[in-house]
C-alpha cells in the first residue's frame, strides 16, 4: 500500500490541491470557518441553559422518577459484585448509566436570552457569510492568468 492514498481512490500525484480537492479556494476556505466561528460563539453566548425537575412520563407516572431510574443502575453493580464477567450485569450498569443521561439531557431547558435586533442580525449574518464562504471556496476556482508578454 503507497503513501498517496491511491488504493483508496485518491489520486496518485503529490501536487497539492485546494479546499475540498479543487484548485483554489484556501484562503475563502480559511476566513469562512473563523466568520462562521465568530458567529456561532456570539450566538452560543447569548443561549442558557437551565435544568428541570427530573421527569420521564414514559414509566408510567408524570411525576418526579429519578429514582425508578436507579434501579437498572443498582442492580446491575449488584450482580458485577457477584460476577464481574456477567453479561445481564454490564447490561444493567451500563443500561442505567445510560439512562441516567438521556434523563439529564432530556431534562434541560435552553432560553434564547434578550438581544437586540441589530445583535441578532449580526449573529446570524456572520454565520450566513462563514458558511456561505465554506461552500465557495468547495468549488473550482479558475486558474488565475498570468499577464501576456507584450509583443514586439
Amino acid at each position: 500500500m503507497s503513501d498517496t492514498g491511491a488504493s483508496f481512490g485518491g489520486k496518485t500525484g503529490s501536487r497539492f490541491e485546494g479546499a475540498g480537492g479543487t484548485p483554489g479556494g484556501v484562503g475563502e476556505f480559511f476566513v469562512g470557518i473563523a466568520v462562521a466561528a465568530i458567529g456561532f460563539f456570539l450566538l452560543f453566548s447569548q443561549v442558557q441553559v437551565h435544568s428541570s425537575y427530573w421527569n420521564f412520563a414514559f414509566f408510567g407516572s408524570a411525576g418526579r422518577s429519578f429514582g425508578v431510574t436507579l434501579i437498572p443502575l443498582l442492580f446491575g453493580v449488584g450482580i458485577l459484585f457477584v460476577n464481574g464477567k456477567s453479561m445481564l450485569g454490564w447490561f444493567l450498569a451500563v443500561g442505567g448509566l445510560l439512562l441516567i443521561l438521556a434523563g439529564i439531557l432530556v431534562n434541560l431547558d435552553i432560553h434564547f436570552q434578550g438581544a437586540s435586533l441589530m445583535s441578532t442580525l449580526i449573529m446570524f449574518a456572520c454565520i450566513a457569510a462563514g458558511l456561505g464562504l465554506i461552500v465557495k471556496s468547495l468549488r473550482p476556482h479558475r486558474p488565475k492568468r498570468e499577464p501576456a508578454e507584450p509583443s514586439e
